[in-house]
């Protein structure tokens, strides 16, 4: 596996050899360990155990409709309200972060209308703040806390 630019965690491995999983905390089951589930893993255990986000808010694989067609968010933060906050979206390590990435996050942001989008690849992360009243946005240098959000 790719050395990954995240804090290792202890993760909960099973399968086989040919087929490993990972256990997900968020979905509470053992899922393929592909290598973009890697950095989801990784990056979720970031957030909830460097960042302060809430384990309960997060929610992994949100399935999206837009007119007929099937979407899924990786990941998404709710506040405390349960409205989105988040969106985030991995790719495996080997994946470059481009263009085309942001354009399928921002697919997602114009169903689920977030403050923050985040993209990471495990090794590069991006985090934009929208401002919906002038529609536009804004990188942050850094991921931010979830008592800053």
């Amino acid at each position: 596996m790719t050395q990954l630019n995240l804090p290792p965690f202890k993760a909960r491995l099973s399968g086989t050899p040919d087929s490993p999983k990972i256990f997900d905390m968020l979905r509470r089951k053992y899922v393929a360990l592909t290598p973009e589930e890697s950095v989801r893993q990784h990056f979720i255990h970031f957030l909830v155990d460097h960042k302060g986000y809430p384990a309960a808010l997060l929610a992994n694989e949100l399935p999206l409709t837009c007119g007929n067609k099937q979407l899924r968010a990786d990941t998404v933060l709710y506040d405390r309200e349960l409205h989105p906050k988040m969106i985030i979206e991995y790719k495996a390590p080997t994946i470059k972060i481009t263009q085309r990435v942001f354009d399928q996050i921002t697919a997602y942001n114009i169903l689920l209308n977030v403050d923050y989008l985040v993209v990471s690849n495990g090794i590069e992360h991006y985090c934009c703040k929208m401002d919906h009243s002038n529609r536009s946005y804004k990188f942050l240098s850094t991921i931010p806390d979830y008592k800053d959000l």
